[in-house]
């Protein structure tokens, strides 16, 4: 029985080893005018499908995951022209971009620490477990492919700039769009705060007479609330200060460290009212309720959020320019890419039957 256990043990390491050799094939050697080789091997190509796959919810049969692979070689391709034409983006920019996609997403305004802790409490799973099951990547993965797509968005930009500023949406399109997607246009009840905060820090006590000192002060009117956001943003201050417009959500709550019930309830009152000293873990703070705002569906010419300039038509015809653009900016890509998908840059290792054996794992 040792001797029958040994050897499964044996062929099971060594059809492992099989797998990894076959993972790491490679599929093609991207090379723009002589200057840099990289490779595409399977893996590669297996972690960019198992993404696709994972959106939508599906296994990608082998003529479609040549249309992956054909992608990758595009990537590739512009990512070498990039390089050549200087076009670089910094890490700093991409973690901007990924926080401001899933802050979009989910109608937040979290830091990635505040998201990462929101989505632990609410969904019982890691930013990164979240990631992988909803794109097949997690955080770092995620944000290497945002930066490739960034970099190549950026040089096609850099090459066809006039050409995409020219790119608009009609009136017509404009308000089409907001007729199919009316309901969709709805302001939920909110208020206008004023928040004063003052952190623990080591000094618990401390914090709280501050605060309370503050509290009573702009009670009593001996100091404005104009006042105290100019004496929050002094060096040292130890405080902060300022207004922030909040909606009555699950959101608001969680970025202003309080519980749900305690949110509601200061949305019940009038306006003016000023909130008791509320503890959090890391400091004290109080509330005023400056302004309310009830719920409604918004006209075209209404304004997307009270405290704005911003209309409803304004924000449509910025979103669909965006969208007009950036589709704009994916074709030029494919054609720029195709122009240079030559068989002097772009040496297939494997074709015909060899691809298509390698290409048919989970079929």
């Amino acid at each position: 029985m040792k001797k029958f256990t040994l050897a499964f043990v044996i062929l099971f390491v060594a059809a492992g080893a099989l797998f990894a050799q076959a993972d790491l094939q490679p599929l093609v050697v991207v090379n723009l005018n002589n200057k840099k080789n990289e490779t595409i091997t399977v893996k590669q190509l297996k972690t960019r499908v198992r993404s696709y796959e994972k959106q939508i919810g599906k296994s990608l049969t082998i003529d479609e995951k040549k249309k992956v692979l054909d992608s990758l070689i595009d990537e590739k391709l512009m990512l070498q022209a990039a390089a050549a034409a200087g076009i670089s983006i910094p890490d700093s920019t991409v973690d901007q971009y990924f926080i401001q996609s899933l802050n979009q997403q989910i109608g937040g305004a979290f830091t990635e620490k505040e998201l990462s802790d929101y989505v632990q409490k609410t969904q019982n799973v890691t930013l990164d477990e979240l990631l992988t099951q909803q794109l097949g990547m997690n955080v770092e993965e995620y944000k290497v492919y945002l930066k490739s797509q960034l970099v190549i968005q950026q040089y096609v930009v850099s090459q066809k700039q006039s050409e995409i500023q020219n790119v608009t949406p009609s009136d017509e399109e404009i308000r089409m769009f907001y007729d199919a997607n009316k309901a969709s246009f709805v302001q939920s009840d909110m208020a206008k705060t004023f928040v004063v905060i003052v952190p623990k820090n080591n000094d618990p006590d401390g914090a709280k007479n501050k605060l309370n000192d503050f509290r009573n002060k702009y009670i009593d009117k001996k100091m404005t609330k104009e006042q105290l956001i100019a004496q929050s943003k002094l060096a040292d201050s130890g405080f902060q200060a300022g207004e922030i417009l909040l909606p009555m959500n699950a959101l608001a709550s969680n970025s202003l460290g309080v519980s749900d019930v305690l949110l509601l309830k200061m949305f019940k009152e009038k306006e003016g009212f000023v909130s008791d000293l509320i503890e959090t873990p890391t400091d004290y703070k109080f509330i005023v309720i400056l302004k309310k705002y009830e719920a409604k569906i918004l006209s075209i010419s209404d304004l997307v959020q009270p405290e704005t300039t911003v209309t409803v038509y304004d924000y449509i015809r910025a979103n669909l320019g965006q969208q007009k653009q950036l589709q704009f900016v994916q074709t030029v890509a494919q054609e720029m890419a195709a122009e240079i998908n030559t068989p002097e840059n772009v040496k297939r290792k494997k074709t015909g039957d060899d691809l298509d054996q390698l290409l048919n794992w989970g079929e």
